[in-house]
């Protein structure tokens, strides 16, 4: 058996919650970003036997739709997958019912379902610092849970996870990480930007059209050269303050089994 953590996480909070999610298994592990568009996802030989933690940020509400095409090329092969949606404290919306629906439909057996909190991605003050001590010791009984449905005998069930259909429209908000004159043209955007919207002609600048606003550039930056404008990171901060609040909790959903 192979444990595969499958994640797309851009600033590195998704594979945070993965991490601790994927801790009950003492077996080979083999970790798949979804962020990485040289992989050839269609190559990993996922069998049956095999369990996947899969997580994905929630992006206004929806998967990013990268996410979902480069987890359409997986195979499941009937292998027991958690579907996890990370959300930086606002909410999750239509995002896990989406997960589990896309891996149902990449032939994966969703056995259960995590709604967890990691810091917001471009207001990074919402949600500080999380998963914090807290959020790990919760996220730690959850894997303890998730470990035991999957080793449970295949018997019919039911996972119901909140959402609507149709979902909500995606819409990425538009917020381009502009360079300073700190950039030292190191190239590091360009090679891990996850669309390809950094210009490889010009490094200090990136294609709206392309950029789905997930911060990676700014994340990985060793200058701190990339940022938002004060006023856009202003406008987020207005706008995310009312509904970033109060603190929201991590949540576990469990198949419901048939008499």
């Amino acid at each position: 058996m192979i444990l595969y953590e499958i994640y797309f996480s851009p600033t590195g909070g998704t594979k945070q919650v993965a991490d601790i999610l994927s801790s009950q298994w003492d077996c080979e592990k083999v970790e798949i970003d979804l962020s990485n568009s040289r992989l050839r996802f269609q190559d990993y030989k996922i069998r049956k036997d095999d369990v996947c933690i899969v997580a994905a940020p929630v992006y206004g509400g929806r998967i990013p739709m990268m996410a979902s095409a480069n987890l359409s090329r997986l195979k499941g092969n009937g292998a027991k997958a958690a579907a996890v949606a990370v959300y930086g404290n606002r909410a999750y919306e239509d995002a896990l019912l989406e997960l589990k629906d896309d891996l149902e439909e990449a032939g994966f057996c969703c056995k259960a379902g995590v709604a967890a909190i990691a810091e917001h991605s471009i207001a990074r003050q919402f949600a500080e610092g999380r998963p914090d001590q807290e959020d790990r010791k919760q996220l730690g009984q959850f894997a303890e849970r998730i470990y035991s449905i999957f080793e449970e005998e295949d018997r019919e069930s039911v996972l119901q996870l909140p959402g609507n259909y149709p979902y909500k429209e995606y819409k990425v908000m538009p917020a381009v990480p502009e360079a300073n004159d700190n950039c030292t043209l190191c190239g590091l955007c360009l090679e891990l930007c996850p669309t390809g919207a950094i210009s490889s002609v010009n490094l200090k600048t990136a294609d709206s059209t392309k950029c789905i606003s997930c911060m990676r550039c700014i994340a990985v930056c060793p200058e701190e050269a990339r940022r938002l404008s004060s006023s856009l990171q202003e406008m987020f901060s207005q706008k995310l303050l009312k509904v970033c609040a109060e603190r929201r909790e991590n949540e576990l959903f469990c198949p419901v089994h048939g008499e």
